[in-house]
């Protein structure tokens, strides 16, 4: 690296660093948090920045934007800013997930930016397993997980790495089981068909006809377009209908480590993670702050295998004894509570994710 100025690395993604929160923004703000020997150039909103990135050092770069979600916009707005910077800056970074729109920016990047700055590309996620055959890599390619680094692979991504995502401990700490009676249950997701939310409420109604009290607290976030009132009144009327009354149904939380603390157990069951990162942050979040988690047993998970409960996508049944048990046995909720936080730290710690950018940024830019 060169050692006269820390190397200049644009951070691509598709919207500002202060919009609508999701698996990019927030492992592009954890890069700016965590990667203190490059100088990074970052995108925010204009003209009303958020409080929450006031911080972050580096170069902000501002993108026309009321509300911060990435709509064609801002998605023209970025891709534009980055084919002039990536000109300026020593490595483009880009954190993007594989969606709809990005085949054909990846087949026409090459051709816009020429000899510019070589591209990181980190996906957080791939929204259908089918677009891979038709994009092309932009570079290096970084997954979250070892099931989508083989996705990439077979589908002729050549330079693939596996780098887990991050969770800084310290805002994470570690906390006593809540004493509240009853004990509440978390359940996080989209509002996708394939997203669980479904599963997860007949899930719970299968642990309270066996016994077990508690309260459900659905925290769900929804898709650009979506209607989002409707939504909520769907999963109300379904909760109900499953004997489950004392539900409450949550859009954007703005004190997730708040809520966290607050539930017993955190309960995330998808047929298929849709886009969402291969490791969902809350999962691991939970899981750092003490909190027992029972996940549908996709590929992606297989980093947690020893660290959480598991149940077959969609066994209702399974999934609800699991929940049941664990609010029962209060010893075995301890042992899982005393496993998240060491398995956070030693797998998905701020050094060790750091350190590992680091030597790709090195190694890119020798």
């Amino acid at each position: 690296m060169p050692t006269d100025r820390r190397p200049r690395v644009l951070l691509l993604t598709s919207g500002p660093l202060d919009g609508r929160r999701g698996a990019d923004t927030d492992l592009a703000m954890a890069l700016v948090e965590s990667v203190h020997e490059v100088r990074y150039c970052w995108f925010r909103k204009w003209p009303r920045p958020d409080e929450r990135v006031r911080h972050l050092t580096g170069r902000p770069v501002p993108l026309a934007s009321l509300d911060g979600v990435p709509h064609l916009s801002e998605r023209l707005q970025a891709a534009t800013h980055g084919l002039v910077r990536a000109r300026r800056c020593d490595l483009v970074h880009a954190v993007l997930t594989i969606g709809a729109g990005f085949p054909p920016f990846s087949r026409l990047w090459p051709y816009l930016a020429g000899d510019a700055a070589p591209v990181l590309h980190t996906v957080p996620g791939v929204m259908d397993p089918a677009l891979l055959a038709r994009t092309r890599p932009l570079g290096v390619t970084v997954a979250l997980s070892g099931a989508t680094a083989t996705a990439l692979r077979t589908t002729g991504f050549d330079r693939v790495r596996v780098v887990p995502p991050v969770v800084r401990t310290a805002d994470w700490p570690r906390r006593p089981r809540p004493a509240a009676d009853p004990p509440t249950v978390l359940i996080t997701g989209h509002h996708d068909p394939q997203g669980g939310i479904a599963d997860a409420v007949a899930s719970a109604a299968v642990a309270r006809r066996e016994g077990a009290r508690f309260r459900l607290v659905l925290a769900l976030r929804a898709r650009p377009g979506q209607n989002v009132r409707a939504l909520e009144r769907a999963v109300r009327a379904r909760a109900a209908r499953e004997g489950l009354p004392d539900t409450e149904v949550l859009g954007h939380v703005e004190d997730m480590p708040a809520r966290v603390a607050a539930a017993s157990v955190l309960l995330y069951v998808p047929r298929s993670l849709g886009g969402k990162a291969d490791v969902p942050l809350t999962v691991l979040q939970a899981l750092a702050t003490g909190r027992p988690v029972i996940l549908s047993d996709l590929p992606q998970f297989e980093s947690l295998r020893n660290v959480v409960l598991r149940a077959a996508p969609g066994d209702r049944d399974h999934t609800g004894r699991l929940l049941a048990q664990v609010l029962a046995r209060p010893r075995w909720w301890q042992e899982l509570a005393d496993r998240g936080p060491a398995a956070v730290e030693e797998r998905f710690g701020e050094k060790r994710f750091a350190s590992r950018y680091l030597s790709l940024y090195e190694e890119l830019m020798r």
